[in-house]
This record gives C-alpha cells, structure tokens and sequence, in this order.
C-alpha cells in the first residue's frame, strides 16, 4: 500500500509473529493466526476512501513475481468511530482476488478528549508516542512499519510473559 501512499504498520498477532520469528531468523505470521493486522491513521484511511475504494492492484510476490491481484476495499460504515457496532470494526480489507486471504485495516484516531491517545474501535487505545516514529523492518519477506514502543504494545495487549514464554498455552 506504500506505493499508493498509504502508511501502515502492523499490530495485534501480526506483530507478535514479527517479534518471535525474527529471533529464528524469519518473520512469519504465527501458524494459528489467520490472517494480518495493519493500522492507518485516519487521514490515510480518508485517502484511501477517496481514491481507492475498490480499487485492484497488481503487486509482485516471492511466489508470484508477475504479480498477483488485490483489491483494496473500505468498509461504507470506516467513518463511525463508534466501538459499538460490533460487526463493523474493521475499516478496510486488502483482499488477494484470487484466494480471498485478506489483511485486516483499522484506522487509529485521535481520542478529543485525551491529546496524545489514539483509538481504534475495537477498544484498542495508544498513546501517540508508543506509535511514533514508526520503525522500518521486514516481515513475509516484505519491508513492513512498526510502532516504535513495540514491545510495551504487545505486553500490554498479550501480558509479559507473551515476550519471553516459548511454549504457546492456547
């Protein structure tokens, strides 16, 4: 999505298999996960809504150096910030047309009443600078962002343990 200039980084079970398959020398979404998180801010996410909603894109892979197809589409109901309605709460979907995996799109804004904390609405709060400066990394052998406070993000979402724990209790 950078090449359409959309900054993303990735969050949630994504970036905890960043954080443990980068140790063994890979950086591998985790077997049990299904699929990829991603944020935007919420100035991008009303870019992509502009001038991309349904958009197909043609984007070279490992696999798949020709390219592979992927439409970008946001969710009519992205604007509502409401956590409430529980089915829409995420933004927008990167969907590969021919198998229908997706990466998952939910766009961070600003909390009016506290500057400096961000919100999603699946609940999810940050405070800006846990966010930012994003990282450069790698992650499926693509160049990825990450939050810069990355580490307290997954302990406080997964626990401590969930940094150094080897064996997954399901």
């Amino acid at each position: 999505m950078a090449d359409i200039g959309a900054e993303t980084w990735i969050i949630h079970g994504t970036l905890m298999g960043w954080w443990w398959n980068r140790k063994a020398g890979a950086s591998t979404i985790m077997p049990w996960d299904s699929d990829i998180d991603v944020h935007v801010g919420e100035d991008t996410m009303q870019f992509m809504a502009d001038y991309y909603n349904m958009t197909v894109h043609r984007v070279p892979t490992t696999h798949a150096p020709q390219g592979k197809n992927y439409m970008l589409e946001i969710n009519p109901k992205w604007t509502d910030g409401s956590p409430e309605d529980e089915l829409n709460q995420i933004d927008a979907r990167w969907i590969d047309m021919l198998s229908g995996v997706f990466i998952d799109i939910t766009a961070v804004r600003r909390n009016a009443k506290h500057p400096g904390v961000l919100f999603c609405k699946d609940r999810h709060q940050y405070r800006e600078a846990d966010l930012f400066p994003l990282r450069e990394s790698v992650f499926e052998e693509r160049p990825v962002k990450i939050p810069y406070n990355y580490a307290e993000l997954l302990q406080e979402e997964y626990g401590r343990v969930s940094l150094t724990r080897t064996k997954f209790a399901g």
